[in-house]
């Protein structure tokens, strides 16, 4: 890895103004210290080759996802992830990121600019100017229900969403239920795209049907409501499984409005079992994520990571929450 003196030489300045500029001195042009910063990254530069094994800072990048209260979908990720780093002696900043800050600054250059060795980050989508960086970049990152392929440096974590649509699908069919329909967010990100093709693949490995016409997928709940939830009823659909579970209420409240009681008209499954499902109405049946089993992962790889160990994917166990929103399939 390049040292101060290397970036010194390549840019014909002196060490000691590589050294101000990566430490945020005032007396530095910001159009200098951004091209040491970005030289510093170009050349592999990084703070655990500064600061070896003294190096101790971290982040959780956080975008698009709530994490402040215990009711929060992202809440006990990022516990799991503190309860981890801290002990271990990692001071963990949490950053808001949005688009604005992702076009101002590149990824490495950022984590470099603030001392940071790793980071974690939760809810970015397919189509954040960061995703593409990360496929270059050079400071280590675990992404949180994202994949990027052939960068050594960065890790995918997640519940395995494969085996979570398979234990709602084969409930569904034990419950005696044929026809069963998909309803999604938009396919925007990669999560969603994941348990899109995960539904056909449980549908097929049960020996349902599995229909393009069995889905519907929109960026809106509203729109995914109202442009879809009625073409599957009247397809006759018995049940219907959800992409997450702010949708499954949705779809829950929506069908008792038609006046289709659930689970006797029609049952319902969510997916990651948010704090609210055990106390909708009904209750609903969901896949669990164990998330504070998530953001404990995420350490474990960031750490893997750091030591120079090539983390790809870890995925945890899934597990299916029955309670009221499912039944047998009328008729039976």
């Amino acid at each position: 890895m390049a040292t101060i003196q290397d970036i010194a030489d390549k840019l014909g300045v002196t060490k000691g103004t590589v050294s101000k500029a990566l430490n945020g001195a005032e007396d530095i042009s910001e159009t200098l210290r951004k091209s040491i910063l970005e030289t510093a990254v170009e050349m592999g530069y990084t703070r655990q080759r500064r600061y070896k094994n003294s190096a101790k800072k971290l982040c959780i990048f956080v975008e698009n996802l709530e994490y402040t209260q215990p009711h929060h979908f992202g809440y006990d990720i990022v516990i799991g992830f503190r309860q981890m780093a801290e002990p271990a002696g990692y001071v963990v900043d949490i950053i808001p990121v949005d688009e604005k800050l992702e076009r101002s600054i590149s990824y490495d250059v950022f984590m470099l600019q603030h001392d940071y060795v790793g980071a974690f980050a939760l809810g970015f989508t397919l189509h954040d100017t960061w995703m593409n960086e990360f496929r270059t970049s050079k400071t280590p990152l675990v992404l949180y229900d994202n994949y990027i392929k052939a960068n050594p440096t960065v890790a995918y974590i997640g519940a395995d969403n494969n085996e979570g649509m398979e234990l709602a699908v084969s409930h569904l069919k034990h419950l005696g239920h044929k026809k069963i329909g998909y309803l999604s967010s938009a396919l925007g990100s990669h999560i969603m795209q994941v348990r899109h093709k995960a539904f056909f693949h449980a549908m097929r490995q049960n020996g349902l049907r599995a229909d393009s016409d069995y889905v519907g997928a929109s960026y809106y709940i509203t729109q995914c409501l109202e442009k879809h939830l009625p073409r599957l009823l009247d397809m006759g659909m018995t049940a219907i499984i959800c992409s997450h579970d702010t949708l499954a209420n949705s779809a829950m409240v929506q069908c008792q409005q038609m006046g289709r009681h659930v689970p006797k008209d029609i049952s319902i499954i969510g997916f990651d079992d948010l704090p609210i499902c055990a106390y909708t109405s009904p209750p609903m049946t969901t896949v669990r994520q164990e998330r504070t089993e998530i953001g404990k992962c995420g350490y474990y790889a960031l750490d893997s990571l750091m030591n120079q160990v090539s983390i790809g994917t870890i995925l945890i166990h899934t597990r299916l929450m029955v309670r009221e929103s499912t039944g047998p399939a009328p008729g039976l």
